[in-house]
């Protein structure tokens, strides 16, 4: 059944996204586990198997739109993949959102039917 699958969404209740993908899983009969990630930060574990869920680097998750990408020269093509990664453990904010994991399987919900994919 599917209530019993365990559905899990890195959430920003500020975000019209990250509500719109909620809203869908839960009309779906979901009742996912909700990280607040801005709160609830992912550390640097947790972001290395969402990025290899996603099958991305870590620039392909990141929000380069964030003030803190540009005070952080993250554009910079010389930072590692270790220290990108660090920046979005130190600012959840750069991560891209609502991330939703489901079957071994990650997506973003951008637009919000993606998820429906992996569920």
């Amino acid at each position: 059944m599917k209530k019993n699958q365990t559905v899990t969404i890195y959430h920003n209740p500020r975000c019209t996204k990250s509500r719109q993908t909620l809203q869908l899983l839960q009309e779906r009969g979901y009742d996912p586990q909700i990280i607040e990630y801005l709160k609830t930060p992912p550390d640097k574990a947790a972001l290395e198997k969402i990025l290899e869920l996603l099958g991305l680097e870590p620039r392909g998750l990141m929000r380069k739109g964030e003030d803190e990408y540009k005070a952080a020269q993250l554009d910079d093509p010389n930072r590692t993949r270790d220290e990108l990664i660090e920046a979005m453990v130190r600012h959840p904010i750069l991560i891209e959102r609502p991330i939703v994991l489901a079957n071994g399987k990650a997506a973003i919900g951008r637009p919000p039917e993606k998820v429906l994919e992996i569920l």
